[in-house]
């Protein structure tokens, strides 16, 4: 990426949260919208895998049905951006009332065991979000991972996003997140990790709607070294400006087996727990990446750090580009 592509991303992202935040509610989201039709109707390389994506969830579905769940889920994608760009402007009080999770007993009893805690979510809703009501309704903090970024100041920048809303972030290359993330459970603390796609390309190989893929063993093995609950959380969007969601019950752990084999058995239970949650509401999963086995090509080189956070694409800048 050039450096002037660098300076326009980052730009992009500074007026998302410098002007989005300051518009009323509906017209963020009637923008969101409006950008979500845009792109949709485009039909770049980000929609074609996310209708792609979709086809391996809802089997069998039509390409009129795809196209359907393509529309819908280009939509969610931009409220979560639109949300996103808000969350720092918005009351304690509206981020408390922006998230119903079901089952939050689950949750609740994991923070009071002081086991430490591990929550595990895929892309599905605004897992920010769900992050900011955990540190403001239940005032708990927690550690995080966030992928570096292309240019850095846009890495910089989505670190003081969430550091704002109450988490700790650390950079997922370098080594050492693992370590402190051990640290931190040891004290009883708390850790949220999206972990549906393996960013490394040596993940658990996992059944997902009936194909391999690889998913990150990070959740499960931290859950091995310090003996802190696992579970995992699935979100989605209704018609409401409330989110939804469920805490699933907690992944056991193997009575028997290798440390690897115990990895490989919990990290296919976060699979199935997600799958559960996909499918349930594919058009809230926003995967607009290769995620199988079959699609991705083997003697390919780890991706280089992208230019969003965990999802790819500026949402003012064609978010289709460069997903596929």
């Amino acid at each position: 990426m050039s450096g002037l592509q660098d300076r326009l991303t980052d730009a992009g992202y500074a007026a998302g949260w410098s002007i989005v935040k300051k518009l009323p509610e509906p017209v963020a989201t009637r923008l969101g919208r409006t950008i979500a039709d845009i792109v949709w109707k485009r039909r770049g390389k980000g929609v074609q895998r996310l209708e792609s994506n979709y086809a391996r969830v809802v089997p069998g579905a039509s390409p009129e049905r795809l196209a359907e769940l393509s529309r819908a889920g280009m939509r969610s994608y931009l409220r979560y951006w639109m949300e996103s760009f808000r969350l720092p402007a918005w009351s304690e009080e509206r981020v408390k009332g922006g998230f119903d999770p079901k089952d939050a007993h689950y949750l609740t009893d994991g923070i009071a065991s002081d086991r430490g805690l591990i929550l595990a979510l895929p892309h599905l809703g605004n897992w920010d979000l769900a992050g900011a009501w955990v540190t403001t309704k239940l005032e708990t903090p927690f550690t995080t991972v966030a992928e570096r970024l292309k240019p850095e100041s846009l890495y910089d920048r989505f670190v003081a996003y969430r550091e704002g809303l109450g988490m700790e972030v650390l950079p997922h290359s370098g080594g050492s997140a693992f370590a402190t993330l051990a640290r931190r459970l040891r004290d009883g603390g708390l850790v949220c990790l999206v972990a549906d796609r393996d960013l490394s390309a040596s993940g658990v190989e996992v059944d997902f709607f009936g194909e391999a893929t690889r998913m990150p063993a990070g959740p499960a093995l931290l859950a091995l070294q310090t003996g802190a609950v696992l579970l995992p959380v699935t979100l989605w969007y209704d018609d409401s400006p409330v989110m939804r969601g469920r805490v699933h019950p907690p992944v056991d752990v193997p009575e028997t087996g290798t440390r690897a084999e115990k990895a490989s058995v919990m990290t296919q239970a976060l699979a199935d727990a997600f799958a559960t949650g996909i499918a349930d509401h594919p058009e809230d999963w926003h995967m607009l990446q290769r995620l199988w086995l079959k699609d991705l090509d083997p003697q390919k080189a780890p991706e280089e750090p992208r230019t969003a956070p965990e999802n790819p694409g500026n949402p003012l800048q064609a978010p289709e580009k460069g997903t596929s």
